[in-house]
């Protein structure tokens, strides 16, 4: 299948990057290579460098970006690493960066990379498929209790527990293999007058790719280093998917924006935190109405934007 992804709020995050033509740019989720191309498009003497580690969309963004020649390079990484990686390729500091932390439409659309509970697949989910844990090692090592609390956590599912406990029940008959098998033990577990809204399988399955993929573990990770990167007036510009990650971004903003640690009878700042940067997206971004239209997927979609002072 060829690599597909919609490139989610895609003129509002170009138009928030603020791009310099001669700047450095980052995107540190390059997928098919959508943000990418504009950013390039917009570039004379700059330079891009695109991450990801999925080695589908390296292929994808690498054939779609070739028209750029020598302006662009990419990275196979995670991009909690892109400093280091940026690092070696002897870049220091950047002008923008770039994350869309959403599900390609790729990944979701591919069946066998066990992302979907729309087809009947082997249970994988990694987004680098170099890792060796998949959601078949979560889904039939974890106890009953882990399965409930990432359930809990990171599927936000009110049926978490009962989830977990029949997810253990399962397996002690046989090993859960697929997507398919993983369906019915879900829908087993929540009450069938409470499967109206959406899949029954929709919370789970987010909440065991994060785990996975420790999606907000490296995104917690990241974010320092990421603003660390930025030069003065550089700009990140964040895209996240459901409130779990949008949480992160806008607390982690926040305390850049306003680090000071006094309490707040003091007369003036003691601690000696100073503002690393200002967040120019008050509120988040939302896709537009046309854009809803067009692609479903955008419909969770917040981006958040931070400008380094």
């Amino acid at each position: 299948m060829e690599f597909n992804h919609y490139s989610v709020l895609l003129q509002e995050t170009i138009e928030n990057l603020n791009i310099n033509p001669n700047g450095i740019y980052v995107d540190g989720t390059l997928g098919g290579g959508g943000h990418a191309y504009e950013v390039c498009k917009r570039l004379s003497g700059g330079k891009f460098y695109g991450i990801d580690q999925d080695d589908a969309a390296i292929k994808a963004a690498s054939e779609r970006l070739s028209e750029f020649g020598r302006m662009v390079t990419v990275i196979r990484n995670n991009y909690c690493n892109a400093k280091a990686a940026l690092a070696e390729q002897g870049v220091e500091k950047v002008d923008g960066i770039v994350l869309d932390l959403g599900v390609s439409s790729y990944q979701l659309d591919t069946g066998e990379r066990g992302f979907s509970y729309r087809f009947d697949a082997p249970l994988d989910m990694r987004m680098d498929r170099r890792q060796t844990l998949t959601a078949k090692d979560i889904v039939n090592t974890y106890s009953e209790m882990d399965l409930f609390r990432i359930i809990r956590d990171y599927g936000e599912d009110k049926f978490a527990k009962n989830i977990a406990k029949h997810i253990v029940a399962a397996r002690q008959h046989k090993e859960i293999e697929t997507t398919g098998e993983l369906n019915e033990i879900i829908k087993a577990a929540i009450p069938a007058k409470l499967r109206q809204n959406g899949h029954p399988s929709k919370q789970t399955y987010q909440a065991i790719r994060i785990e996975c993929n420790r999606e907000l573990e490296v995104l917690k990770n990241a974010l320092d280093d990421l603003m660390d990167l930025l030069n003065p007036g550089g700009r990140l510009c964040i895209i996240t998917f459901h409130s779990l990650e949008d949480r992160i971004v806008k607390t982690a903003f926040k305390n850049k924006e306003n680090p000071c640690t006094c309490p707040p009878e003091f007369p003036v700042c003691v601690c000696g935190k100073t503002p690393v940067g200002k967040v120019i997206s008050k509120k988040p971004i939302l896709p537009s109405e046309e854009e809803l239209e067009v692609n479903s997927r955008s419909k969770s979609a917040k981006l958040r934007v931070f400008e380094k002072i």
